[in-house]
């Protein structure tokens, strides 16, 4: 199994991925849109075989980074900003927030032995219309250019 935290902001996400046993393999800044979601799926598929060994945990349950990512197979778990930062308060001794450390406390709340208020989101239908968005395809690769992409979500909105 892989657990990948993912802090996003308006114009990037900071993703943290831990394995089985909570070691760090990665941790990366990743552009919002096209770019940051392939890199994202690249990035993972150095560390795990199957999308469904990965678990996501996110502050946000909607948006197409959300969509794309849980139409690739990965388990989604939408992570309440509460339970986060309550969980930030009792862990951290400075309870200062930062994007790279958040990533590691989204990781470390879908871990194994921890149960946050969570929801898991489902694979959305809009996601899966898009042909073309960076996905799972065996290769862990784009099949169409990001400007082909970008028209088809923009048609699909």
């Amino acid at each position: 199994m892989l657990f990948v935290g993912d802090d996003w902001a308006e114009d990037h996400h900071d993703v943290y991925l831990m394995n089985e046993a909570g070691g760090r393999l990665a941790s990366r800044r990743l552009p919002e849109g096209l770019a940051g979601i392939a890199r994202l799926h690249e990035l993972i598929a150095e560390h795990a075989e199957d999308p469904a060994q990965v678990v996501i945990g996110i502050e946000t349950d909607r948006g197409l980074w959300v969509d794309a990512v849980s139409a690739t197979g990965y388990q989604v778990f939408a992570i309440n900003p509460l339970a986060a930062a309550r969980y930030r308060d009792r862990h951290h001794v400075s309870g200062a927030k930062s994007d790279p450390s958040d990533a590691k406390l989204l990781a470390d709340l879908i871990f194994p032995g921890y149960d946050p208020p969570r929801r898991k989101v489902e694979s959305a239908d809009f996601a899966a219309r898009i042909h073309g968005f960076p996905s799972f395809d065996g290769a862990w690769r784009a099949s169409m250019d990001s400007h082909g992409a970008g028209r088809k979500m923009m048609e699909l909105l």
